[in-house]
Parts: C-alpha cells; sequence; structure tokens
C-alpha cells in the first residue's frame, strides 16, 4: 500500500482536558491525512524489549516501536478518546493519522489507543476524553 499525501492540515497545539492536545485550525474533511507520528525508531526485539518505558511508544511490529517523545513530534499532542475523530494508520513501519469524521475548526483531534494503552495509562487514572467526562 502506498505511503500517503498528507494535506496541508492547519493546526495547533493548546489546552484540553487531558494536558494539552492537537486542534484543527480549518475544517478538515472525513478521510483527510493530517499528520505523521515521527520519532526514534527502535528495530529489532532486543532493542524494544530493553528500552526504557515511556507513554509515547508507538508500536508498528513485534520487534519495531517508534520513540515519539521528542516536542518535535507535533502528532504525540493527539490525545486519547472513547468517541475519536481520527485513526492511526501504519504504512511500511509508518503512523499516519487520518480523519475518520468531518472536524469543525478548533475541535481536538482524538483517535482511540488501544486496550494495551488503555489498561496500563488510562484506566487507573479514569479517562479523560470528553465522552467519558460527559458520562460522569
Amino acid at each position: 500500500m502506498p505511503i500517503p499525501k498528507l494535506g496541508n492540515v492547519k493546526y495547533k497545539v493548546k489546552r484540553s482536558s487531558a494536558g494539552l492536545g492537537l486542534f484543527a485550525d480549518e475544517p478538515i474533511k472525513k478521510n483527510t491525512w493530517i499528520i505523521e507520528y515521527v520519532g526514534k525508531i527502535l528495530n529489532g526485539k532486543k532493542e524494544v524489549d530493553n528500552y526504557p518505558a515511556n507513554k509515547y511508544l508507538f508500536e508498528t511490529s513485534n520487534t519495531r516501536m517508534i520513540d515519539g517523545s521528542a516536542r518535535s513530534n507535533t502528532a504525540r499532542y493527539i490525545n486519547h478518546s472513547c468517541k475519536p475523530n481520527c485513526e492511526a494508520e501504519i504504512f511500511s513501519g509508518r503512523v499516519f493519522i487520518k480523519s475518520i469524521k468531518p472536524i469543525i475548526a478548533g475541535e481536538e483531534f482524538t483517535y482511540d489507543y488501544g486496550k494495551e494503552y488503555i489498561d496500563e495509562h488510562i484506566k487507573p487514572y479514569g479517562c479523560r476524553c470528553t465522552h467519558c467526562k460527559a458520562k460522569k
């Protein structure tokens, strides 16, 4: 499958319900490629298994991860939501974020981080996504 072409999407980092978040600066159409999740590439089972844990590790296979903890990785500011407006897709070991519904200007980009991440990092403290906060 070919690597997605990123649109010229305008966004900004600002305060959100979960700390900092990434927000649309303009309306975004459904199925728009927004941003790539980038960082140090960890290759091989030994390197992956021995790498210090952090909440910005994105697993792309059993033996490959991206450490997206650097602030230059703007995609790291996309927060989890139980009712997301985006999804992450992996192409040849690279991670791209795509809108799965129309997004209005000023809306926060979110995607579902997955069960393993939620169980390890979110569940112990409770989900702070806008969907879960509204249910409380």
